[in-house]
């Protein structure tokens, strides 16, 4: 099965066959996979093993990987083509939310702020690791819902962005 996948902003086509073998854009890859249980995950790939968050929530994913936070989104085969016969394209929304209960330790957006996608705006401390949120959009900062030294639990919105207007 062949699977569209965004991965902040950037595209990947995705392709796991009947044996479980992966090719990422043609090219293939050596990847194990384990649900260590609820949303934890184990993944081992390139003789490195890592820890894997991935929460499921309102039509998308967010995944926490080595400290940093990725908005993905996946589509099959089927749902791309009826996604791109009506004309339509993935995006990414401007909230950034907590993916886990924790510790807000820096919040470096401020409203007003024009900010770049990749952009960290929010250091969330959860399970003994520092974890960067990063801008998922490009835009200017409209609302932040947080400060350092606040504690948050999982999908509270932090902060928003407002994408540039399209001309």
């Amino acid at each position: 099965m062949k699977y569209l996948t965004q991965i902040n902003e950037q595209s990947y086509e995705i392709e796991i066959d009947s044996t479980g073998a992966v090719l990422v854009n043609g090219e293939a890859r050596d990847v194990d996979f384990l649900n260590l249980g609820g949303s934890l995950f184990s993944v081992i790939t390139q003789n490195k093993s890592l820890e894997a968050v991935i929460d499921d929530e309102d039509g998308g994913i967010a995944v926490m990987m080595g400290g940093r936070l990725y908005a993905v989104q996946v589509l099959d085969e089927r749902a791309t083509l009826l996604l791109q016969r009506r004309g339509g394209k993935v995006e990414s929304t401007g909230e950034i939310r907590a993916p886990m209960p924790g510790l807000i330790v820096a919040v470096s957006a401020e409203r007003g702020q024009d900010i770049t996608q990749g952009t960290a705006l929010v250091i969330l401390e959860s399970m003994k690791m520092q974890n960067e949120l990063l801008a998922p959009i490009s835009g200017t900062v409209s609302a932040v819902h947080v400060q350092a030294g606040q504690a948050v639990e999982k999908n509270t919105l932090l902060v928003e962005l407002q994408p540039p207007p399209s001309d």
